[in-house]
């Protein structure tokens, strides 16, 4: 059956404008990103085996070309379509944090940094570097690969805040398993960092990893 013969109320685009984007499921959500399905397969049907096929949302949205246009459904167009709309959502991400303080949202913070690390097939550090009054100067990524205290120079991430004029800095990292929990290992690279960093008189507020739920903030259990 066709989505257009479904009860207005079932159907993903219409149920996105009644109830908001947030009640709808993956499936449904990349259904209206896709707009048509396939022979025999409605849009939603398409979507549903699209994530199957993938393994979940994550998987398919760090998928590289290759991998996404070998999909029945997919191909360059949808590749470009989906990049651009992640890059969209970064980049308000980031203009709301340009106008508040970080500290003043830090659910903001978080819904930055997931769109910002999460899908990354590696390991990456960052840095939210911050003016004085907490408001988002730039993000870096800083270093790549395996993350730990032997791969990420303090010298390096001073050199850069001193470069930005940064009074205050947020760490970030993410874990491609997907489980944020922190290791030793990273809180002994927040404690080397944070230690380089009051040298210069720069603020390391917080250190955030980046998993598959919400970034886990190592200051919020007081191990900062």
């Amino acid at each position: 059956m066709s989505i257009r013969d479904w009860p207005a109320a079932e159907r993903p685009r219409e149920k996105l404008l009644a109830q908001g984007a947030a009640t709808l499921s993956d499936a449904e959500l990349l259904a209206i990103f896709l707009r048509t399905g396939v022979a025999g397969q409605s849009a939603v049907d398409l979507a549903r085996h699209l994530l199957g096929d993938f393994g979940g949302l994550r998987a398919l949205l760090q998928a590289d070309l290759p991998a996404f246009s070998r999909r029945l459904g997919l191909g360059p167009a949808k590749f470009a379509q989906l990049q651009a709309v992640l890059e969209m959502a970064r980049r308000h991400l980031a203009e709301q944090l340009r106008r508040d303080s970080a500290l003043e949202s830090p659910q903001a913070v978080r819904d930055y940094l997931k769109a910002l690390l999460r899908h990354e097939p590696h390991e990456v550090f960052g840095c939210l570097f911050l003016d004085a009054k907490h408001r988002v100067l730039a993000f870096e990524a800083l270093f790549h690969g395996s993350i730990d205290s032997a791969s990420v120079y303090p010298r390096q991430v001073v050199k850069r805040a001193l470069a930005h004029n940064a009074a205050a800095l947020i760490l970030t990292h993410n874990h491609p398993s997907g489980v944020a929990e922190p290791s030793q290992a990273d809180r002994l690279l927040t404690r080397r960092l944070k230690e380089a960093l009051e040298l210069v008189d720069v603020r390391v507020l917080d250190h955030f990893i980046v998993g598959d739920g919400e970034p886990l903030s190592l200051a919020e259990y007081g191990w900062l």
